[in-house]
């Protein structure tokens, strides 16, 4: 018997023994409602999803063609609509989850309005957004399966038993939009007090897993931009022990953390390590530092010197007070910051690159693997890339590799509106198309994420909508632009209302009222006006 069918028949026996009391109460309404808020906290939305990220890292080591893949959502009608659209398309949400960008937390949902990616926003931004994502995910659940309680009660009325089981069927196979979100927490936003306590939060709003970056917290930049600054790396295990304390207090004891590593594009930082003995973490990270050989003689006021077989070296300080990596080493601090990662309780590494290229992302896993067999990345597919040009580029270099003529083409100038339905253009477009896929299988990436693609196709949309409709197409560029293609589309936004609950208010209103429900749905409703 299905779980909806034992609802019923539990709600059923619990009416009886109140008796008349609750003669109004029907229990396959209650069964319907149960079936509709199927996730009553966020621990069980955490717990839920944390099974489904670990079952698909098992199937991905497994083979790595089931590799996984999400889009940035920065408000919960965004996140809800992907869903419904994989649902609708793909027939399935299997492998297909939710990032939420701190880049796009800064931007766009500060109280402070518009602010860069370093850490200024609120602490509770994070975690307020994706108690915000669950609750529409959830709505979607209740909607989707409200029509499919309405198409039953639609085939009882006929006597459509064939339809009634095939609809029944749905109902007891329901796939919920509810899907594991990668959680973005900064640098941890202070020290790993501050870092343990915010985690809780996003923990209890649904969070499975939670990716934190080896940046100094109160000099936090984005991955793409210049000025980084990292910790020494018992700093940063310090904070990924703080995040599994987290998981554990709240019972989420398979929650996900994605150490990622900053590394490769920064050359400061603001701390010496402490070191104990020659060769531990502490001597590995002093080891990259940028210094000079000195006596004692050759020191300055207030100089700082380490001591390293028995030499006095004097690290490069900046005016800024912090200390400078020597250049060239970001590789292999990249390397070093992802095998301690993994090996102090990190499950899945984040290395931000400054392009995407498979090749450069292989040549350090392959490292790491070295030492981890089962390393795996979640990657950033980032649009601070820019992907037609990085792309052309790279082919035009194999192609100068082979000796190929290239002499129809400017390397510098490969973006150009000219070069695209060239050979080189075309065998690009066909790159970037199976660059998830070539890096899952070459690479070790578990997880592709685009961080922030709902901001720029909010933009790009506004932007087509506007230049019409602000002109001379007036309410054309609308209904030509929007309306018509939602139409033509099935998407379900069109019926607007709706998609914001109308139709699940007035079944409550059924529920609770009989026939004496005011209902919003009837003929004079113009949501009839789309079939």
């Amino acid at each position: 018997m299905s779980a909806y069918q034992n609802d019923i028949k539990a709600i059923a026996a619990l009416k009886e023994v109140n008796g008349n009391s609750w003669s109004a109460i029907n229990p396959e309404s209650v069964a319907r409602m149960r079936a509709q808020n199927r996730f009553k906290t966020g621990l069980d939305i955490a717990k839920y999803t944390a099974a489904i990220m670990r079952k698909d890292m098992a199937e991905y080591d497994a083979d790595s063609s089931v590799y996984t893949q999400s889009l940035g959502c920065w408000h919960g009608f965004i996140g809800q609509q992907k869903l419904i659209s994989i649902k609708k398309h793909l027939k399935t949400t299997n492998k297909r989850y939710l990032y939420l960008s701190g880049w796009m937390v800064a931007a766009l949902r500060s109280e402070f309005g518009p602010l860069p990616d370093q850490s200024m926003h609120e602490k509770t931004a994070v975690s307020g957004l994706i108690e915000e994502l669950y609750t529409f995910l959830r709505q979607a659940d209740a909607r989707e399966l409200d029509l499919l309680f309405t198409a039953l009660d639609a085939a009882r009325a006929e006597g459509d038993k064939a339809k009634q089981d095939e609809i029944q069927a749905q109902i007891d196979n329901y796939e919920t939009h509810v899907v594991p979100i990668i959680a973005d927490i900064d640098a941890g936003f202070g020290n790993p007090e501050a870092t343990y306590l915010l985690a809780k939060k996003m923990i209890e709003a649904g969070a499975c897993c939670i990716q934190i970056e080896n940046q100094v917290s109160d000099e936090k930049q984005c991955g793409h931009q210049d000025g980084k600054v990292t910790v020494p790396h018992e700093d940063f295990l310090a904070k990924i022990n703080a995040v599994r304390y987290a998981f554990l207090e709240l019972g989420v004891d398979d929650g996900v953390i994605v150490a990622r590593t900053d590394s490769l594009g920064a050359g400061l930082t603001k701390q010496i390590a402490v070191t104990k003995q020659p060769g531990d973490l502490g001597d590995q990270y002093n080891s990259f530092l940028d210094c000079e050989e000195v006596s004692a003689a050759d020191l300055n006021n207030g100089d700082v010197v380490i001591n390293r077989g028995g030499k006095l070296l004097r690290p490069k300080r900046l005016a800024s007070n912090l200390f400078q990596f020597r250049k060239g080493t970001g590789e292999d601090r990249c390397v070093l910051d992802c095998i301690t990662s993994l090996q102090n309780g990190a499950d899945l590494l984040w290395i931000e690159t400054e392009k995407p290229h498979v090749g450069q992302i292989k040549g350090m896993v392959d490292r790491i693997r070295q030492v981890i067999p089962n390393a795996k990345l979640v990657y950033n597919n980032s649009p601070s890339f820019n992907w037609t040009l990085n792309f052309r580029q790279q082919v035009f270099d194999a192609m100068v590799a082979e000796g190929k003529d290239v002499s129809a083409y400017d390397r510098a100038k490969l973006m150009s509106v000219e070069y695209d339905e060239t050979e080189l253009a075309q065998i690009a477009d066909e790159k970037i198309r199976t660059f998830q896929r070539d890096g899952s299988a070459h690479a070790g990436i578990f997880h592709h994420l685009i961080t922030l693609p709902t901001y720029h196709t909010a933009a790009l949309s506004t932007d087509n909508l506007a230049k019409g409709y602000f002109a001379d197409q007036g309410m054309l560029a609308y209904v030509k632009g929007v309306q018509r293609q939602e139409l033509r589309q099935g998407i379900a936004c069109v019926k607007h209302q709706n998609m914001a609950g109308s139709d699940i208010g007035d079944n409550h209103k059924e529920y609770f009222a009989g026939e004496a429900a005011l209902k919003a749905s009837g003929k004079d409703n113009t949501m009839n006006q789309f079939h």
